[in-house]
């Protein structure tokens, strides 16, 4: 898949009075082209599906909307919040119906070309050409053989979030740089009472996070994307990522019950520990911040908050440069795809980019200009490694095809369960063809 690197500096125009274009027209693509709906100047609702189920998220989403409304009277944006890990399941049910959403969260990659088999996300390509090029490489995550099938808003990156105050008490005077030097660390925790890593295991994205960048730190970067371009993982990398996986999971690092526990909701869920002080860190994406602020009544909990890269191995092939992310963004349907690219591009631009930003819903946005609104400095560290990192692997699920993208995270869950050998997740990819 691409690689997420820094971004053009041309500058994304701010929107807000964007008139509609045109019902007719639009290339074909991914179902359908870019034309439909409502024609200029005619009154047209666009249901928006998103995930920001919390603040800040769902509180600027909200906004931006009725700000866009405003400006555009004759565009009215209903919006439906949904829970992240739903849209796997909802979309293709939505796809296949007759009334899917105009706007929908995805994340590109594999399962936005399983979506697009659908015949109902528009090809959009022509209708974006003139701005979507300045996002650089990320914007390419939603392509599918060519076609623009969406745009993104931001880019992620994953890795260790943490207490600085129960690194203190443990003694832990640095960030650990290698496994190691994380063996060593949740040895100290766990010595100091305090639960090393706090996992949301009941979701089963998060346990794929740690296969997915062992397989990054044992894997080539070339053998990466082959193994992604064909789904198959053949090379014995993957089995000695399988490995790393249950030698980890032996050290005992995550607290009781983790394969109970929820990523993102309520504060016993992983994040909510981390953010409550009852685990010193996650492996998470650049969003667990403001996940967490929805989850502690301490408002200054950033201050306690610190992150460091996935650590490299010693003597693995794989490049200890390399990041795991990807990213999140929105695709329209075929109905009022005109309508929908308007908006899309309204949200694209500085004004709301710079206003995500600020927020703490999104660390790393696409919109170049948008970049000196980060001024916190762990903030800035993790947007700094993303822009450095040398190649940015697309999580395993998402840029793999849907089915050996959810084949890849039940085998995940299931290591983490106490079921299956080194080579299980590669062989449930590989048997998903």
């Amino acid at each position: 898949m691409q690689n997420i690197r820094k971004f053009s500096a041309v500058a994304v125009a701010a929107t807000a009075t964007v008139a509609l274009a045109a019902g007719c027209g639009g290339s074909g693509g991914g179902g359908g082209g870019g034309g439909g709906g409502a024609k200029a100047g005619q009154p047209v609702t666009l249901t928006w599906w998103h995930n920001g189920t919390s603040d800040p998220l769902l509180s600027v989403w909200k906004q931006a909307a009725a700000d866009y409304h405003k400006a555009n009277p004759n565009a009215t944006i209903n919006v439906v919040p949904v829970q992240n890990e739903q849209f796997t399941t909802k979309m293709p049910l939505a796809l296949q119906s007759s009334t899917p959403p105009d706007i929908y969260f995805n994340q590109g990659g594999g399962r936005l070309s399983s979506q697009s088999e659908s015949g109902r996300v528009a090809d959009i390509g022509d209708e974006t050409s003139d701005w979507i090029k300045d996002f650089g490489a990320v914007a390419e995550g939603w392509q599918v053989e060519g076609k623009q099938l969406g745009v993104p808003y931001s880019a992620h990156v994953v890795g260790f979030w943490y207490r600085k105050d129960l690194f203190a008490k443990a003694g832990i005077t640095a960030t650990p740089t290698t496994m190691d030097e994380l063996n060593a660390a949740v040895t100290k925790l766990k010595a100091a009472g305090i639960v090393p890593i706090a996992l949301g295991g009941k979701d089963r994205w998060p346990d794929a996070f740690y296969y997915d960048y062992f397989a990054v730190r044992e894997c080539s970067v070339d053998t990466l994307k082959s193994a992604m371009k064909d789904a198959k993982m053949d090379d014995p990398c993957f089995t000695k990522a399988g490995q790393d996986v249950l030698d980890f999971i032996a050290t005992k690092p995550f607290q009781e019950g983790f394969n109970g526990t929820p990523a993102q909701q309520g504060a016993g869920s992983s994040a909510g520990m981390v953010v409550n002080g009852k685990a010193a860190m996650e492996l998470q994406g650049d969003w667990d911040p403001s996940v967490m602020a929805a989850l502690t009544a301490n408002k200054n909990f950033h201050s306690t908050l610190g992150w460091f890269p996935f650590p490299a191995i010693s003597g693995a092939p794989g490049d200890p440069t390399a990041a795991l992310g990807g990213g999140d963004g929105f695709s329209c349907t075929t109905k009022n795809a005109d309508a929908c690219v308007a908006f899309l591009k309204y949200l694209s631009g500085t004004e709301i980019q710079q206003k995500l930003v600020t927020s703490g819903a999104v660390t790393i946005p696409v919109n170049p200009d948008a970049q000196s609104a980060i001024q916190d400095p762990t903030i800035k560290q993790v947007f700094d490694f993303n822009s450095k990192a040398s190649y940015v692997q697309v999580y395993f699920d998402i840029a793999l095809p849907t089915a050996a993208g959810e084949a890849l995270d039940d085998a995940a869950a299931d290591l983490f369960a106490g079921k299956g050998g080194a080579d299980a997740v590669a062989k449930a990819v590989n048997g998903a063809g």
